[in-house]
Parts: structure tokens; C-alpha cells; sequence
């Protein structure tokens, strides 16, 4: 046991930064969960007493959004996503667990695929290059990321959408661990804060 965490330390590494995220996740829900339910009760009132705030509506679809993602990247570190057992349920341990490995390293490029992609939609060189002028990025790439603004917060879109990399970011290091783990590279972790644990031991 000591040679295998000595020769595979930077497994552990992965580990130990899902478990982090993992953390910050946890009270991130905490957080927007106690946000929406205080916007939803304001919206009750205030159009209750015929004073509706306009904004509202907006702030508690995007606060719903949030709760979407990070609550999906939890969701794959706990292993609580879903999954079809039936081609596994009748193989042999061994062929069970190498394809389990493969589905999870699925999980993992498509999570390698969606940073890709923000970097090239976000584009952070490209308006870097502009002196974050977003109007002139925006002439020259014809990217309006960084010109658009919401409809009612009059907030910049692009904070709004700053979900999708943070959640790639999540996502990814979260099926790493998940990757060496089912490959055998470390023990399976114990995650803490979380009552359900994983869908595993939920199910047995």
C-alpha cells in the first residue's frame, strides 16, 4: 500500500482537489439553495402586496442555472450519476470493472472537451489582446460574449456564464478522481459532508 501511494502520489493529488472542490461545492449549494428560496419568498410578498421587484424573476432562473451545474459536478464525484447496468450486471468482476474504467474516462474527455471549448468561446487571449476592450473584441472576432448584457439585472452575460467553465474545471478533476480510483491507482476516498455518500453505497 505504501509503494502504490509512493509511485502514484500525483493520484492522491487529484484526490485530495476533487475532495477540496468537493467542499467549496457543498457550500456553494448551501448558498444559492438559501438565495433562491429567499428571492422565490420575496417575489411572494412583494407581488402579494402589489409592489413587484422586476428583477426577480431573472436573478432566481440564473441562481437555478447555478444550482444545475454545480450541483451535476457534485453529483459526478459522489457517483450519484446516472448509469446503465445492464451489459456490467452480467459480466465477471474483472470485465466489469475495466469497463467501468472506460465509461469513466468517457466522462473525463467529454470533460477535457468542454474546457476546450470555453477557452475558445471565452476566448481570454483574444480579448486579453484587445486590452479587454469588448467592443473592439467584439468588431474584430464577432465573439459579443463580452457586449451583451442581461435583460433585467443589466448584468454582463459573460459572469453569468462564467457556470459553464468553472463547472468544466469541477467536472474534469472530479472524473480524474473518479478515473483513479476505478483504475485501481488509489483507494477509493471517503467523502465527507455529503449524507448520501455515493449511489453505490446507497444502493447496497
Amino acid at each position: 500500500m505504501q509503494d502504490t501511494t509512493k509511485t502514484h502520489g500525483w493520484a492522491r493529488w487529484v484526490q485530495q482537489a476533487s475532495s477540496a472542490i468537493l467542499q467549496v461545492e457543498r457550500l456553494a449549494l448551501m448558498v444559492l439553495m438559501g438565495g433562491l428560496t429567499l428571492l422565490i419568498l420575496l417575489n411572494v410578498v412583494t407581488r402579494y402586496t402589489g409592489m413587484p421587484i422586476y428583477w426577480v424573476d431573472e436573478a432566481a432562473v440564473y441562481l437555478v442555472v447555478w444550482l444545475c451545474f454545480v450541483g451535476a459536478s457534485a453529483m459526478t464525484r459522489l457517483r450519484m450519476d446516472f448509469a446503465v447496468t445492464l451489459l456490467t450486471d452480467y459480466l465477471g468482476e474483472a470485465a466489469a470493472r475495466r469497463l467501468k474504467a472506460t465509461a469513466t474516462a468517457g466522462v473525463f474527455l467529454f470533460g477535457c472537451a468542454m474546457l476546450a471549448m470555453c477557452w475558445l468561446w471565452m476566448d481570454p487571449v483574444g480579448i486579453a489582446s484587445h486590452g479587454f476592450d469588448a467592443k473592439e473584441f467584439a468588431a474584430d472576432s464577432f465573439n459579443f460574449l463580452y457586449t451583451e448584457r442581461t435583460q433585467t439585472l443589466n448584468w454582463p452575460t459573460w459572469v453569468v456564464q462564467l457556470i459553464l467553465p468553472i463547472f468544466g474545471i469541477a467536472f474534469t478533476i472530479h472524473a480524474a478522481a473518479n478515473l483513479v480510483e476505478d483504475l485501481g491507482l488509489q483507494p477509493r476516498a471517503t467523502v465527507a459532508g455529503f449524507d448520501l455518500g455515493n449511489a453505490e453505497a446507497t444502493v447496497n
